[in-house]
C-alpha cells in the first residue's frame, strides 16, 4: 500500500480545499500539500508524494505538458489527471504521457476515493477513468463536420466574421453562413460564442 502522502496541483484555490476535505475525510493519516502551479509545485515542501493530482488547465505549463516534469522530480510518485475536461484527446495524450489513471472533476466524491484507494493498492483502475475510454460526444461532433466546416470552425472561434473568413478560405460570404450554420447544428448550439465554447471543451479545436 501506498503511503497516504498526495500533492494536489490546480490553480482554483476552492476546488483544492473542498477536495482536500474529501482526501481527509476517506484517507487515514493522509499527509497532502496544495500548488496553483507547476511552477509552485516544483517548490513544495512535500517529499516524494506517492500521488500527484494535476489538473490540465493551469496557468503557465499547462497538465498534459506537465505530467513528465512531475515524474521527473517525483519518479514514484503515480499522476492522476482532475479535470473538467474530459475530451478523448486529452485522456489518451494524458495516458500515452505517463498518467496513472484520468479521472473527471464531476465524478462524485467516492468514486475519485475510490480510485485513490485503487491505485495505492496497485491495482488496475477502471477503464472508463483510464486511458483509451470510448470516444466522447467531442468525437461525434468531429465526424459530423466536413474538412471545410472544421476550418469553418476553427476561424470562427478565432472571433473572425464571415467576410473575413471567406477571403481566408477563398468562399463567398453566403456559402460561410452555410458552413457556419452547418457547424451549430452539428455542435447542437445556437451562437457563435457557444460554438466556440462547445468546440474548445469537446477538444475539437486548441
Amino acid at each position: 500500500m501506498l503511503p497516504p502522502r498526495i500533492l494536489l496541483i490546480d490553480d482554483h484555490a476552492l476546488f483544492r480545499c473542498g477536495l482536500r476535505m474529501v482526501l481527509a475525510a476517506g484517507i487515514a493519516d493522509l499527509e497532502t500539500a496544495e500548488a496553483a502551479s507547476l511552477d509552485e509545485a516544483m517548490r513544495s515542501p512535500i517529499e516524494n508524494p506517492s500521488l500527484v493530482l494535476l489538473d490540465i488547465q493551469l496557468q503557465g505549463l499547462n497538465g498534459l505538458e506537465g505530467i513528465a516534469l512531475v515524474k521527473r522530480k517525483w519518479p514514484q510518485a503515480l499522476v492522476v489527471i482532475l479535470s473538467s475536461d474530459v475530451a478523448h484527446k486529452n485522456v489518451r495524450l494524458a495516458m500515452e504521457r505517463g498518467a496513472a489513471a484520468f479521472v473527471s472533476k464531476a465524478e462524485p466524491a467516492d468514486r475519485i476515493l475510490g480510485v485513490i484507494d485503487q491505485l495505492r493498492k496497485g491495482l488496475p483502475v477502471a477503464s472508463a477513468s483510464t486511458a483509451l475510454a470510448p470516444p466522447g460526444e467531442g468525437d461525434d461532433a468531429r465526424q459530423r463536420l466536413t474538412p471545410r466546416q472544421s476550418e469553418v470552425l476553427d476561424l470562427v472561434c478565432q472571433g473572425l466574421p464571415n467576410k473575413v473568413i471567406g477571403r481566408r478560405l477563398n468562399l463567398s460570404e453566403n456559402t460561410v453562413r452555410g458552413h457556419v450554420q452547418a457547424v451549430l447544428s452539428a455542435l447542437q448550439v445556437s451562437s457563435r460564442s457557444e460554438a466556440g465554447f462547445a468546440a474548445r471543451r469537446r477538444g475539437l479545436v486548441d
